[in-house]
């Protein structure tokens, strides 16, 4: 229960996203001291991109935090951090495009994310409740409770999973459109390419953990089954 050879591979993948945490904090602060040749803001950058593609109602905002930057579908608005808020970087506006990228989704009803936002009241319930079935199957070593927790964790999972394709989707619609309209230069490509990998490999670390310790949990459940 304690020890199980999944484990050797779960370590790895949280110090894989340890370094994914460290260089996305990294990557960004280097970026950030990078002036952007078209001297936008995030906001300002942000604010282009939504009007350009009709969003004219879906405000911009900042947020308190770093790295604190999101959209929110209910209640359609763009959240900026300050850093990325005012700065005129390459970091900030790559950041800024790529919230605005989850807007334009949200605007086309891009099917994963649309599975994404239907997903996630389930998931909040099942996140919430898997840990305690888990612990209390293994404690009173009951199959049934475990089984249980293994389907309500499997949906965390799969929440996981769908979010990389809408992540790496609204950073590619970001890209061609900064390009495009000239938000940032040719050759501030390759620094918008860095920021945005990075913020990514931290959602492909937190599935792959997620799904180590599925497998984990699967494995020791069909065992204990056999037994």
């Amino acid at each position: 229960m304690f020890f199980h050879p999944m484990d050797f591979l779960i370590i790895i993948a949280f110090l894989l996203s340890l370094w994914a945490q460290f260089r996305v904090k990294g990557t960004f602060n280097r970026w950030s001291q990078v002036r952007a040749a078209s001297g936008l803001t995030g906001r300002e950058a942000a604010r282009r991109m939504l009007d350009l593609n009709g969003l004219h109602d879906v405000p911009v905002e900042p947020v308190r935090g770093a790295l604190s930057d999101h959209y929110d579908p209910i209640a359609r608005v763009v959240r900026l951090s300050e850093p990325v808020y005012s700065e005129r970087s390459i970091a900030a506006i790559s950041v800024a495009c790529h919230e605005v990228g989850h807007a334009i989704q949200h605007q086309h009803s891009y099917p994963m994310l649309v599975l994404r936002h239907r997903m996630f009241p389930v998931v909040r319930f099942a996140s919430g409740i898997a840990p305690f079935l888990l612990i209390a199957g293994f404690l009173f070593h009951s199959l049934n409770m475990i089984g249980f927790g293994i389907i309500f964790f499997s949906a965390a999972v799969a929440f996981q999973l769908v979010t990389l394709p809408v992540e790496f989707n609204a950073s590619s619609r970001a890209r061609d459109l900064m390009v495009a309209e000239g938000f940032i230069h040719r050759d501030e490509e390759r620094g918008v390419a860095k920021v945005l990998n990075a913020a990514a490999l931290t959602y492909v670390a937190a599935a792959l953990i997620s799904l180590l310790e599925l497998v984990k949990y699967i494995l020791i459940f069909t065992s204990s089954n056999r037994d």
